[in-house]
């Protein structure tokens, strides 16, 4: 799940492990309650000093593991974008991907949840969130418009909606499990194909 930073195959994997670990005792517990110690069990680690030789502060911990959900989310993003080359088709595969990643990486959704709302002082994480949020999308939308794909909107309004609307299917999922997530998936992505036609 960790991308890969030129560590030694034993410090990457142990990296991983607490990484992993922290999205799972985030998920259950709430970013504040995910002290090292509970991170630790959670790791089956001997002690708490194996996750500050690694990370150590919280505060480094976090922006280590919002940067690995990243790359889970750009990964999972592309794989499903490579099946729409033209730049209107991977605006809808990007919708469709946001959205059942909901349902493919529910712990990783929630910490992320927890991170956003703990950690927005940060300035490395704000920066970080901010581009994840809107800012490629926008950039992505501006493209579309200079090659003639999409037609005349506001790329920074027409990214902050698309994010809305992807907080709109997450709170659905929460309210309901059993809600088709693809389904949900297919039709906010086509109605934006039409909000973003040409």
């Amino acid at each position: 799940m960790q991308p890969d930073l030129g560590l030694g195959v034993t410090e990457a994997a142990r990296r991983a492990q607490i990484l992993s670990a922290t999205i799972d005792t985030i998920a259950r517990h709430g970013y504040a309650k995910a002290s090292f110690e509970r991170i630790r069990a959670q790791a089956g680690l001997s002690s708490t000093r194996i996750i500050t030789y690694h990370f150590g502060t919280k505060a480094n911990l976090m922006t280590a593991l919002l940067g690995t959900i990243i790359h889970v989310k750009d990964r999972y993003t592309a794989e499903r974008a490579e099946r729409h080359p033209e730049r209107a088709g991977p605006l809808r595969a990007y919708i469709e991907s946001e959205v059942a990643f909901l349902r493919a990486h529910p712990e990783a959704v929630r910490a992320l949840g927890e991170i956003i709302g703990n950690m927005p002082g940060e300035p490395v994480t704000a920066a970080l969130l901010a581009d994840l949020r809107t800012g490629r999308l926008t950039r992505r939308l501006r493209q579309g418009q200079r090659e003639g794909a999409f037609g005349e909107f506001t790329p920074e309004v027409m990214a902050r909606t698309i994010a809305h609307a992807l907080d709109g299917a997450a709170a659905a999922l929460a309210e309901d499990p059993d809600t088709d997530i693809e389904a949900y998936g297919r039709e906010l992505a086509g109605f934006f194909a039409k909000a973003t036609a040409a």
